[in-house]
């Protein structure tokens, strides 16, 4: 058998909109800290790191790495759009399974600028040309309308109509959301709003407003994984494992005519949470705690379905019974997910990393779920990639 990774460490700065930020590199820098602190370890006890980030020059990994120590070990730089920390973590828990490594680094960052997500070259194809044939056909194309929105717009609006889905439903995620955020300090966005405040915010595409979709964030996050005899022999805490993960790709399925919620990943996320399940032996029904990729509210909806929270068709009253909240069945995004927290994405899947292992622990303070002793991660990037982590608590 396979030995199971362990986290050792986690740490993060809190995150904050761009025209407040430091630079990557700074944010890079005190996020590793307050992992190794966490962790009770020094960096030069690290074998192997893998950095991820979205938009900034190769290399910045080891840009940020340097101002924590230069002590020559590989650094694997990572970019696989919004899931690049989890790919990040993937890649760092292969190592450490496989016996490759017994302690290494995976670290997320993003320095992210104002405005809606945009492509950084027009002189070439780019991975959503399929993307935006099947949304054109579907649904027409907005100008105007950042084409995430349009994407993921337009999968809640077909999925409102499929299972008769009301406006307040996605207004009510968004609610949640604060709720949680107000307990988080690393979280950009703590004040309140109610459904009324949501659905009268700007109309964005579909069922989605202004308040309904993430905003541009900036942040880092990491964590340390490590054997357990590697954690024995340096006496570090290590009571939380990785007890599955896997990593799925889009199929054909994804871009089946006219389907905008295949289109934004609801098969590979089903897939990628079957195949956890069925390794780690445990299923849905066990789990209490969920950080999941809420980049507009529309995603949070149909990953519910997608992930086996609730049955099909049954996601509306999943939340409209209160059951993806505190005294509900399980509680999604505590943290107060990418809506509230923010979404700097090569940071984001380290950032729900570390939320669910202070969960585990039961050191999430205002925030702690009860009986928290496994925790499900969901973290999806269009292009596409995505992963899904089971996490464990272990005497």
């Amino acid at each position: 058998m396979t030995e199971r990774a362990r986290i050792a460490g986690v740490g993060m700065v809190p995150f904050s909109t761009p025209s407040k930020s430091r630079t990557y590199d700074v944010l890079a820098e005190q996020a590793v800290i307050a992992a190794l602190s966490d962790a009770g370890l020094d960096y030069t006890r690290i074998q192997q790191s893998y950095v991820g980030y979205v938009y900034g020059d190769s290399t910045s990994g080891q840009n940020a790495l340097y101002r924590v120590g230069m002590t020559g070990i590989p650094v694997v730089n990572v970019n696989n759009n919004c899931s690049t920390g989890s790919s990040a973590l993937w890649l760092a828990r292969q190592a450490i399974e496989s016996g490759a490594a017994d302690c290494v680094l995976a670290l997320g960052f993003e320095q992210m600028r104002k405005g809606p997500l945009a492509a950084q070259w027009d002189d070439r194809p780019t991975p959503f040309d399929r993307f935006d044939e099947v949304a054109h056909a579907a649904q027409g194309t907005k100008e105007g309308v950042p084409l995430a929105a349009q994407y993921f717009g337009g999968a809640g609006a077909a999925f409102a109509e499929r299972h008769g889905i009301r406006p307040e439903t996605f207004a009510a995620i968004s609610v949640k959301a604060r709720k949680h955020a107000a307990h988080n300090p690393y979280a950009v966005f703590r004040d309140a709003v109610t459904v009324e405040d949501v659905l009268a915010s700007p109309h964005i595409f579909g069922p989605l407003t202004r308040l309904q979709c993430c905003p541009p964030t900036c942040g880092a996050a990491a964590a340390v994984l490590c054997s357990a005899d590697f954690a024995k022999t340096f006496g570090l805490r290590a009571d939380v494992e990785i007890a599955a993960q896997a990593m799925t790709t889009d199929r054909p399925s994804s871009f089946d005519a006219d389907d905008m919620v295949r289109l934004v990943g609801y098969d590979m996320s089903a897939e990628a949470a079957s195949q956890v399940y069925e390794t780690a032996g445990v299923g849905p029904q066990d789990v209490a705690v969920v950080e999941l990729h809420d980049c507009f509210t529309s995603n949070e909806l149909l990953t519910y379905e997608a992930l086996g929270l609730t049955p099909e068709g049954t996601a509306e009253k999943f939340v409209l019974d209160g059951d993806n909240t505190y005294g509900g069945r399980v509680v999604t995004n505590p943290s107060g997910g990418l809506l509230s927290k923010g979404h700097p994405l090569g940071a984001t899947g380290l950032a729900q990393c570390a939320e669910l292992v202070w969960q585990l622990r039961g050191q999430a303070e205002n925030r702690q779920v009860a009986n928290a002793d496994i925790g499900l991660q969901h973290n999806i990037g269009l292009g596409g990639a995505c992963v899904v982590s089971m996490y464990q608590k272990v005497d």
